[in-house]
């Protein structure tokens, strides 16, 4: 009825594998952090409920349609909903949950940036859990090492007696940095929407593009690492939408500038005209 093995529990006899709880535990967490900040770009907590019931289920279905996709693996059609086996890829949920964010905005009115600022730092509290269960799944390891000086956890973890670079335990640490940095600007700081999602961009892009160099399991596409070529772009995409940000807020406070500099100028010279008729 209970047990514990290396990569599940028994709990009344149902098979719970420790990588599915993590995601789980992740996405419930990353909903009450979204909660908790959703005032700081106008939505209140039951906003973020319903936003969660489009994003969640749409990250799952990109998580698990990008791995099969890239897999060196055919799979059946029904094979492709067997997620409790294994074979979901992070960069897959990140489509599939902006997808879900897209949709809710389109919906429900709502600003899309300003809603995908409020995602990013509960996505990275999502992926930062969720790649500590890749320990238990024996997956996302990196490159074998055969230094025995170097043969020391956490720096490597064994797999299938092999020892490897331990790529998902620094990404964890990485990605759940960078959230508790994000939670900080945009609470204090930080109140252009977009902005976030495109420090997002650029910010996991660099992670991810740089661990991926070490990655011994990564998808590929013929030569090419998919996840470090799509990282490429969501930097380059990130500092192209960060820049057009801040010329268009330039812009806009150059625009009002004016205006109240004309306003005044205006007031100036009815004054200046009122004296002269006194």
């Amino acid at each position: 009825m209970f047990g514990f093995y290396d990569s599940h529990f028994l709990f009344f006899g149902l098979e719970i594998s420790y990588y599915g709880l993590l995601i789980a535990v992740g996405m419930a967490v990353g909903v009450f952090i979204a909660c908790k900040i959703a005032k700081k770009r106008g939505l209140k907590g039951d906003d973020i409920i319903i936003l969660a019931l489009y994003v969640l289920p749409l990250s799952i279905l990109g998580a698990r349609t990008y791995f099969v996709i890239f897999s060196e693996q055919t799979y059946t059609f029904w094979q492709f909903f067997e997620i409790w086996k294994g074979g979901m890829a992070i960069y897959g949920g990140v489509i599939g949950g902006a997808l879900g964010v897209g949709l809710y905005c389109l919906i429900h009115k709502k600003n899309f940036l300003s809603v995908a600022d409020i995602a990013v730092a509960p996505l990275l509290f999502g992926q930062g859990l969720g790649r500590i269960g890749c320990y238990f799944s024996d997956c996302c390891y990196g490159i074998e090492v055969t230094n025995p000086a170097a043969q020391w956890f956490p720096l490597c973890t064994q797999i299938n007696g092999v020892w490897h670079l331990s790529t998902f335990f620094y990404e964890s640490f990485l990605d759940l940095i960078l959230c508790g940095v994000f939670i900080f600007l945009i609470c204090k700081k930080i109140k252009t929407p977009g902005i976030m999602m495109s420090l997002y961009f650029i910010g996991y892009g660099t992670i991810r593009c740089i661990i991926e160099t070490f990655r011994g399991d990564s998808l590929m596409l013929g030569s090419v690492k998919v996840s470090q070529l799509l990282s490429g772009l969501l930097i380059a995409a990130g500092v192209a939408l960060l820049v057009a940000i801040l010329l268009l807020k330039r812009r806009k406070e150059k625009k009002a500038e004016d205006k109240r500099e004309s306003v005044a100028d205006n007031e100036a010279e009815e004054d200046s005209a009122s004296e002269k008729q006194v």
